[in-house]
């Protein structure tokens, strides 16, 4: 039995991919440059072209796939009942879906499918703290505009709860909202990050309006950036408390934020900080 995993090199779909081939099933992942992807995937990953956005184009990577992953991202709600028809008709009979944060054209299309499904609704994501690095590697400082706490989660727990619902029984029809083990604001995760890189990383305000527009500069549309920067002025109860749904379900705890700024402590290291802690590392590790 194969796995399709879309958006196989992102934040959550590279996790998936790892996470099914450490449980020793067959994968192809799906991505946009196959050839770019190659060095990035055990060998025994099968790598498919294509996008999840574009379904007319996957009858080939869907060839023969009995499970699928699907990450919704921008540009999916008008093709994802498309998507997911297509693979139901090639013979797809397990679908989880990473959704967009309501229920939109894409998780009803899956509900509606006729076969199992399971849809992961993580909160914010550990990953958005990279959003960070240039300015605490330039200078030290961090930017937000507001301090309220987030129960961020490990994008790999995300990945373990998916591999579970898709090879498991059990977990069909279920909605499984996804936290870490506590709820964090931007300053305690800037002090568990000062830690890890050794030196004081300061927290400066801005205004709602500037956080907005630096979100635009990067091409973010206005009304998304207007949606991104509200959801962190008024945080949801279930963005704020801790849920043990991770725990749950892959029988292990949820990955805490200060194992994941250990694996990724390099990428904030001011470049003079980073040489000096280059030189001083254990080896092979």
């Amino acid at each position: 039995m194969t796995t399709l995993v879309t958006g196989a090199t992102g934040n959550t779909g590279r996790h998936v991919v790892a996470e099914l081939v450490r449980r020793g099933e067959r994968v192809r992942a799906l991505t946009r440059n196959p050839q770019a992807a190659a060095g990035r995937f055990p060998a025994e990953v099968e790598l498919a072209a294509g996008t999840h956005t574009a379904p007319e184009g996957l009858d080939a990577a869907l060839d023969g796939v009995s499970r699928l992953h699907i990450t919704v991202t921008a540009g999916l709600a008008e093709v994802g009942p498309e998507l997911v028809r297509r693979a139901v008709d090639a013979g797809v009979r397990r679908i989880t879906v990473v959704w967009g944060g309501w229920v939109g054209p894409v998780e009803q299309a899956v509900a509606d499918s006729g076969v199992e499904w399971t849809r992961l609704e993580p909160q914010e994501f550990m990953c958005n703290t990279l959003t960070w690095a240039e300015s605490v590697r330039a200078e030290g400082v961090v930017r937000e505009p507001y301090d309220f706490p987030s129960a961020l989660v490990h994008e790999a727990d995300i990945a373990a709860v998916a591999a579970v619902a898709l090879l498991d029984e059990g977990h069909a029809g279920r909605a499984y909202n996804l936290t870490g083990p506590e709820a964090l604001t931007p300053r305690e995760r800037i002090a568990i990050l000062s830690r890890a890189v050794g030196r004081d990383i300061g927290f400066v305000p801005i205004t709602h309006e500037q956080a907005v527009d630096r979100l635009m500069a990067t091409g973010v549309p206005k009304a998304d950036a207007e949606y991104v920067v509200g959801w962190y002025a008024a945080p949801t109860d279930d963005s704020t408390t801790v849920d043990g749904t991770v725990e749950k379900v892959t029988g292990r705890p949820a990955r805490t934020f200060t194992q994941w700024v250990a694996e990724h402590a390099e990428r904030f290291q001011a470049v003079g900080a980073a040489s000096v802690q280059a030189g001083n590392s254990v080896p092979g590790r």
